[in-house]
């Protein structure tokens, strides 16, 4: 039983130590359409997704009305959620750039900075979300990945993770619209 265990353990080890990827944003620089934040997030834009477990169940599913603007070079995005029962929310980033290609992204429910870097047509945001549970709240690594795939077209995947292992992700698409010029 204890070699059983140790043999569980290792593998998980492994699985956790290979869990986080090797993809780098930059390994997106050669791909267009070229993503500019500063272009692609201004003017209003609309979000619509899925939550998924870590069986991959989709246990949740949202629409976002997303009001995105940049003055003095820092971007705010208002994000208004409507959940599949109802519920309502509202987070507010703020991306502050912070040399080339990089941001840092700040939200009432994220714990610290978010760290955004821009490649090609992919930008990457790696942060802590605050999220409540149970009667109180659980702090969750996420590793958020978009991908520009058409000028008004932005494919976002996120993974949520906790302790080293994902417990979840997150499947949306943005798009800006009609009459926002990038």
């Amino acid at each position: 039983m204890r070699l059983w265990l140790i043999s569980v353990m290792i593998v998980l080890g492994m699985s956790a130590a290979t869990g986080c990827s090797s993809v780098q944003v930059d390994n997106y620089a050669d791909n267009t359409p070229v993503l500019d934040p500063e272009a692609f997030f201004d003017g209003q834009l609309s979000a619509h997704g899925v939550i998924k477990d870590r069986s991959g169940e989709v246990i949740r599913y949202f629409n976002v009305d997303i009001k995105a603007y940049w003055k003095d070079g820092v971007g705010t995005l208002e994000e208004d959620f409507v959940f599949d029962d109802g519920e309502l929310d509202r987070r507010v980033w703020t991306l502050t750039p912070s040399g080339e290609n990089r941001y840092i992204g700040t939200a009432g429910d994220v714990v610290g900075q978010g760290k955004v870097s821009v490649a090609g047509n992919s930008m990457f945001l790696d942060y802590v979300l605050r999220i409540p549970y149970g009667d109180g709240t659980l702090d969750l690594h996420i590793d958020d990945r978009m991908y520009l795939v058409s000028p008004d077209v932005l494919i976002n995947e996120s993974r949520m993770i906790k302790f080293g292992f994902e417990v979840g992700e997150i499947l949306l698409v943005i798009q800006r619209q009609p009459g926002q010029g990038a």
